[in-house]
């Protein structure tokens, strides 16, 4: 049995205006062939399918297109969006005859002109198979689920979890691609689109709304009849003409089955609605005071507004504007991404003692440039090593360790994962011992840093990824949308309401 495999994920945060070009993919490493095999077959989403593969204990072939990967950004540019249809084109063509494709994609990726990324790649890939290759997509389950991706997709699943084990998604997509081919499964989808938006303060699936929403799915993953039932909440700041929120139920033949249950989870969610505009960020002031004070370390302070993880440009200077202007004492580490003050940095060079502005020079609408002294006390660059589900390094490109105060800041040319898991500070010679504080570019990936803090705090930030949805730039989004206009019945003024209601 011979699987093609296709793996290409980006997040798109519409708020940033900084493209997502090729070179950010190549920072986190473009593979094409048995490297991929080589460099991921135990890790991440395509470690996932390799052990599906293992545990199956069939004759399974696969033939590893591409691995294209990076972190959430601003929309994806035209010439890097040509370039991965050409890969999937030419890498199918050359795979020869297949059984199936394993597709794992992210769901909520937009390029400059398209707002359906995967829409897109499906469809190419299902023009060149025909219509009977089975193809399985696994998505990220922050994804924005359209017309085009049911149209074009044989079965999909999603992240069973957030934090994301993206594992996991490999595994069971694959797994579930190997019974329809072998076991000779019959899928079947239903899906609905609710009208919804939420902030990404209740996104984790341990707790509240988003952990009753998430463990009803699995309850229908009982009944045999059901192959998977997946929920998605698409992530807050992707602004597109099929946005909203959307749950999918693959059935083994029966259609009305896979009807009945996403009804059943789409009213789930919507019951919820208020529940997940619940608020739990506070003040900048108030998160910064309240770490100083805290007993022990090391605090997480998540600067939500501009959560690299969720696309921000990673530009905010507000938490450390609050801290100097505050007198706090306390020491504390924060990332920032900015090409213009690692030149500055660099130029200067080590020991050296610079005035700068800092801050705001990707995301201006956001962020006013604060003017700050500091001492350069490290200099360096290249792949950091990384204990990370994605991967296992990361090009950070030139990287600048900069002392302002307490403030010891972390500056990269690339995104990289920001200052969001340990590695990239312990890279750089920071001892994270000698802090107290932490700000990480996230408003839920705390789990990197979870073995050695105390306690997170989120401060309520403004930026490309802020919680407060209703003063973002909406211009494409399907309007009415919860909780921007009120709506009492989803099904209304939805786009997908299920059969017999359009």
């Amino acid at each position: 049995m011979r699987l093609a495999l296709i793996h290409i994920v980006q997040e798109t945060n519409d708020f940033n205006p900084v493209p997502t070009t090729l070179a950010d993919f190549e920072a986190f490493g473009l593979y094409e062939g048995a490297e991929i095999a080589r460099q991921f077959g135990e890790i991440g989403q395509i470690g996932g399918h390799y052990k599906a593969v293992a545990e199956s204990r069939l004759s399974v072939e696969t033939i590893p297109i591409i691995r294209a990967w990076s972190v959430a950004g601003g929309r994806i540019t035209r010439a890097a969006f040509d370039f991965f249809q050409d890969k999937i084109r030419t890498g199918l063509a050359d795979a020869g005859p297949i059984e199936g494709l394993v597709l794992q994609l992210h769901g909520a990726a937009a390029a400059e002109g398209i707002d359906d990324v995967e829409g897109e790649q499906a469809e190419l890939c299902r023009s060149i198979l025909g219509p009977d290759v089975p193809i399985l997509l696994g998505l990220d389950h922050h994804a924005n689920i359209t017309r085009k991706i049911m149209a074009n997709c044989t079965a999909i699943v999603g992240h069973r979890t957030q934090p994301h084990d993206v594992f996991d998604t490999g595994k069971i997509g694959t797994a579930l691609l190997l019974r329809i081919l072998v076991e000779k499964r019959r899928p079947v989808m239903a899906w609905r689109k609710i009208p919804l938006l939420s902030h990404q303060e209740q996104f984790l699936t341990s707790k509240g709304p988003m952990k009753r929403w998430f463990d009803r799915a699995r309850e229908l993953e009982v009944d045999e009849r059901v192959l998977q039932a997946s929920n998605y909440p698409m992530q807050p700041w992707l602004d597109v003409a099929e946005g909203g929120w959307s749950t999918i139920v693959v059935t083994d033949g029966d259609q009305v089955l896979a009807e009945t249950l996403a009804d059943e989870l789409a009213d789930l969610a919507w019951s919820m609605r208020d529940d997940f505009q619940v608020r739990e960020a506070v003040s900048v002031d108030e998160a910064v005071r309240k770490a100083d004070a805290a007993e022990r370390g090391m605090v997480v302070l998540s600067d939500t507004g501009d959560t690299v993880f969720g696309g921000s440009a990673g530009d905010s200077n507000l938490i450390l504007e609050a801290i100097l202007r505050l007198g706090i004492g306390s020491r504390a580490l924060i990332p920032l991404i900015s090409p213009q003050a690692v030149a500055t940095l660099v130029a200067a060079g080590e020991g050296a003692r610079v005035t700068l502005p800092l801050g705001g020079d990707a995301a201006p609408a956001f962020f006013t440039p604060l003017e700050v002294t500091g001492t350069v006390r490290r200099i360096g660059g290249g792949p950091v090593p990384l204990i990370y589900n994605h991967q296992n390094e990361v090009d950070m490109g030139r990287v600048v360790v900069f002392d302002v105060g307490p403030v010891t800041l972390l500056i990269s040319e690339l995104r990289g994962v920001a200052g969001n898991v340990p590695g990239v500070y312990e890279a750089f010679g920071v001892n994270l011992a000698d802090y107290k504080m932490a700000v990480l570019k996230t408003a839920s990936n705390f789990q990197y840093f979870a073995p050695i803090s105390s306690q997170v705090i989120r401060a309520d930030t403004r930026g490309p990824g802020q919680s407060d949805v209703f003063t973002l730039p909406w211009a494409r989004i399907p309007r009415p949308v919860y909780p921007l206009e009120t709506i009492s019945d989803w099904r209304a003024h939805s786009t997908q309401p299920g059969a017999g209601t359009s």
